[in-house]
């Protein structure tokens, strides 16, 4: 259930004394479109569940696991009977670590854990969903901190899934792989950092030491998209961010993230919002000042 939705930001009220969150869910209840900071994994137990997208829609089966970026925008539809864990920790902590926000990079907006794509590890990662679940309602002493170990060793296989089907992909020839994933860790780092710069493909190939063209098809094989996309994903998480502000124009968050034009920002926002940045901008403020209206006449 979202507790906290200011226009379409939910503020997650986590447990007290805790950065974490968790449901055992079994109201029939859709929630609107929104997104929060932390990351959202949500897995059903009985019945389905839809999760709306701005680009598709997904119906997840029971036990497949749904891991929602922060800043994804999403909604959901929930059957007449069901019943689903939905999992929300703080990863802002997190962070610091290089390979917890590349990885996140990689699997924004969502990835899905089914048995059919992950025969490898959605067994071990669903059994881990399971124990923090358990864990969370027990309130044993540093549950908190056992938690967040189970979440990091969940990420852990992920992660370790991704860099293998990144190796498998590579020709028998280039069998330096750990390096290769050492390095395309380190460019993703690079790029996420310095995202609201002019990144050029010329200039980023020659930090990998490949070629242009080379240099490309390794990199969308690592990310799973283009370089320029990879590039355009991150500015449009950072405007995001920074259209909620009230005192930012979409010129200013256009130009501070990087964007060579207005028109480029709009475009290249409403493919990944499925709306305009003012759209984005009104939509927020417009149900944030109904709500204040209607606190203030109560």
């Amino acid at each position: 259930m979202i507790e906290t939705l200011n226009g379409i930001i939910e503020t997650v009220n986590f447990k007290k004394s805790t950065t974490l969150k968790l449901y055992d869910n079994v109201q029939y209840e859709s929630y609107p479109a929104h997104w929060h900071p932390a990351i959202e994994i949500i897995m059903p137990l009985e019945n389905s569940y839809l999760l709306n997208f701005p680009n598709r829609s997904v119906e997840l089966r029971e036990n497949d696991i749904c891991f929602i970026c922060p800043g994804c925008i999403h909604s959901i539809t929930a059957p007449p009977t069901g019943r689903r864990i939905i999992f929300q920790p703080n990863t802002t902590q997190l962070r610091f670590m290089r390979e917890v926000e590349v990885l996140l990079s990689v699997m924004y907006p969502y990835t899905i854990v089914t048995p059919e794509e992950f025969p490898g590890i959605h067994a071990q990662v669903r059994d881990l969903l399971i124990d923090i679940k358990d864990e969370y309602m027990s309130g044993d002493t540093f549950a908190e901190m056992h938690i967040y170990s189970k979440l990091l060793e969940m990420l852990v296989l992920v992660g370790r899934n991704h860099a293998r089907n990144y190796e498998d992909s590579m020709d028998e020839k280039m069998k330096t792989q750990d390096e290769l994933v050492i390095k395309f860790t380190e460019i993703c780092d690079y790029i996420n950092t310095h995202c609201s710069e002019e990144l050029k493909l010329d200039t980023i190939a020659g930090m990998s030491g490949f070629s242009k063209f080379h240099f490309e098809r390794l990199f969308k094989q690592f990310t799973g998209t283009s370089f320029y996309k990879y590039v355009n994903q991150k500015r449009i998480i950072k405007a995001q961010e920074m259209l909620i502000e009230p005192n930012n124009t979409v010129t200013d968050v256009a130009v501070s993230c990087g964007f060579s034009s207005i028109s480029s920002f709009i475009r290249m926002f409403k493919i990944h919002k499925g709306c305009t940045p003012s759209e984005f901008k009104n939509m927020y403020w417009r149900v944030d000042l109904q709500r204040n209206k209607n606190a203030a006449m109560s």
